[in-house]
C-alpha cells in the first residue's frame, strides 16, 4: 500500500462548522477559477454528491509535485498520465482535491506518494 495522508477528519470538521452556521458558504465554496476549470475538463467523477449543494457533479482533481517531475511538476493529471509518471519517475506526491464545479466547494481529500522508489 502506498503511503498516504487522508484529510477526511478535516473535511468533516469543516462541514460540521458549515452546518452549525460557524462558517459561511462563501468561506467553503471558494474554488479558484483554474481549479473549477480543471474540474470541468479533467476531473474524474467522485462517485458521491457534493456535501454542500447536493450536485451529482462532484469530481476529483489530481495534481502532482516532485523534484524529478520537471515540466510535469505542479500539473493537473488524469489517471493515464499518472500511471505513466508512476512508472517513469522516482518518488513524487499526488494531491487529490474534491471539487464541485456547481457551487465551487473544494477540499483536499488526500496526499499520496507515488513513483518507482515507493513501489511495494
Amino acid at each position: 500500500m502506498r503511503r498516504h495522508v487522508d484529510y477526511a477528519l478535516a473535511r468533516r470538521a469543516v462541514l460540521r462548522e458549515l452546518r452549525k452556521g460557524r462558517l459561511g458558504r462563501h468561506e467553503v465554496c471558494d474554488a479558484q477559477v483554474e481549479l473549477v476549470r480543471a474540474a470541468r475538463n479533467v476531473g474524474e467523477p467522485a462517485g458521491a454528491d457534493c456535501p454542500v449543494c447536493g450536485s451529482a457533479g462532484l469530481v476529483l482533481v489530481s495534481y502532482v509535485y516532485g523534484e524529478a517531475l520537471r515540466r510535469a511538476n505542479g500539473r493537473c493529471v488524469d489517471a493515464t498520465e499518472l500511471a505513466t509518471l508512476d512508472a517513469t519517475h522516482s518518488e513524487f506526491a499526488r494531491y487529490v482535491v474534491e471539487v464541485c464545479p456547481d457551487c465551487r466547494w473544494n477540499h483536499l481529500q488526500r496526499r499520496e506518494l507515488h513513483g518507482r522508489r515507493d513501489a511495494v
